[in-house]
This record gives structure tokens, sequence and C-alpha cells, in this order.
């Protein structure tokens, strides 16, 4: 397998001079979703839950908020926005005559999809802060954790659409795979609240050290843990780059 090169830049090129044409059109869902959520389950749901400590209930999901929409944007970036160019645009075909190789061109998508991950994490977290809910300077470490964690859900979702063989399968990614870490990974609910079963599961999942991270972020304390958590989102972050850029490339040749 070939190594990636600086020539992956230009792909991420590729596809900002794409969304600099089209931002306009998605920046009100990148706004509405997270207030729609923050309103609705933070302050509407929140009335009727008792934190411990004292701690609002939207004061506990925004942190997860962030962190969910960060995965979604990757995930989504990576994946159907990666096979649409992959399988029906031909861009990687094209992309892959220029000296650019294939590890190129896949390295370039994921350092877009975690660009997304920044952009949406940036956007959630100016909502936040609008609540007041941001209360410490620690916070301005989000957007850089934003951009691993988008490494990190990039790579993951590039590895399966490298053995995706249609667009439809990647319903069963969503329902299966990010839908469930989106309820169980601690964003909504404390993960001691959760069957112990659930809890075993819920500590696996890649969100999970990214919700805490972030959370221990916006609150100002960040612990040991949060940096046990940091070095789990590097560790997986590595394995799964390497994964898709040797998958993806079989991908391709075939």
């Amino acid at each position: 397998m070939r190594g990636f090169s600086y020539r992956s830049l230009r792909v991420w090129q590729r596809n900002r001079d794409v969304f600099s044409k089209l931002w306009r059109s998605e920046m009100p869902g990148l706004f509405a979703e997270p207030l729609l959520i923050l309103v609705a389950m933070g302050v509407g749901l929140g009335a009727y839950v008792t934190m411990e400590e004292g701690e609002k209930y939207v004061e506990f999901i925004a942190p997860g908020v962030v962190a969910a929409y960060a995965m979604f944007s990757a995930s989504f970036e990576c994946t159907y926005g990666s096979f649409v160019r992959m399988k029906f645009q031909k861009t990687y075909d094209a992309i892959i005559t220029t000296p650019l190789n294939i590890e190129d061109v896949v390295a370039g998508e994921i350092f877009w999809g975690a660009t997304r991950s920044f952009i949406t994490a940036c956007a959630v977290l100016a909502i936040a802060a609008a609540f007041g809910l941001v209360n410490s300077w620690w916070a301005l470490l989000i957007p850089p954790l934003a951009v691993l964690a988008g490494l990190m859900f990039s790579s993951i979702a590039m590895l399966f659409t490298s053995l995706a063989p249609a667009i439809y399968t990647f319903n069963y990614y969503f329902t299966l795979i990010i839908t469930p870490m989106f309820f169980f990974s601690g964003v909504f609910f404390p993960l001691s609240a959760f069957p112990t079963l659930v809890q075993h599961l819920s500590w696996i999942a890649p969100l999970t050290p990214v919700v805490n991270l972030m959370r221990s972020l916006i609150s100002g304390q960040p612990g040991e843990g949060a940096w046990w958590g940091l070095a789990i989102v590097i560790g997986i972050t590595v394995v799964f780059f390497a994964l898709s850029l040797f998958t993806m490339r079989r991908r391709i040749l075939k």
C-alpha cells in the first residue's frame, strides 16, 4: 500500500471549493437542528429532569450535542458524500488520472470530513454560548477537538463506504451504529443510568470519549479521565485511518 502525500490537500481544496458555492443553502440546517434539540430536549424536557448538584439538564446535554453533530457531519460526508463522488460522479476515477494516488484521494476526503466536523462544532458551540451554556475558556479547545473527532468518524465512515455495495447500505450504518451511539454515549443521560451491559457497550463506543472530553472542557474541569479519553480517540483514529486507506484502495482497484 502506498502512502498519502501532501497532494491529498488538493482533494480537500476541491471539496472546499464545492462547499464554498453551496454553503448558503446548508447554513440554515446547520443551526436549526441542534437549536431544536437544545430547546426541545434541554429546555422542554429539562423542566421535568432533576440533575445532581443543581446542574440544569440543558447544561448537561449541550456538550454532547456538540460532539454528536460533529459525528453526524463527518459521517454523512464520508458515507453518502464520498459514495456519490466515487460511484456516480466518478470523481475519484478522474482524480487518480492525475499525479494523485488513491491514498491521496481517501486522505483528502477524510480531511474534508474533519473540516465539516469543525464547522458544525463551531456552529453548535456558538448556539450553546448564546444560551449561556459555555462556562470556561477551556471551551476554546473544542474546535480542534472536533477536528480530531472528525478525523476519527470520517475514517470509520470511509471504511464502511469502502465495503458498501450500494448507497442504501448506509441505512444500516446509521440505524445500527450512528443512532445507537447518539442515544447511548452519554449525550442525553449519564452512563450510570443504563443497565450494566449497556454501560459496557457505551464505554467502547467512539462517541463516548468525545462527549466526555467536550463536557469536561465546557465545564472547565478537564480531569485525568478526559486525557485518557483523548488518547483513546487518537488510537481509534490511527487504526481506522490506516484501515480505510487499505480497504478503499482495494475497492477502487476492483
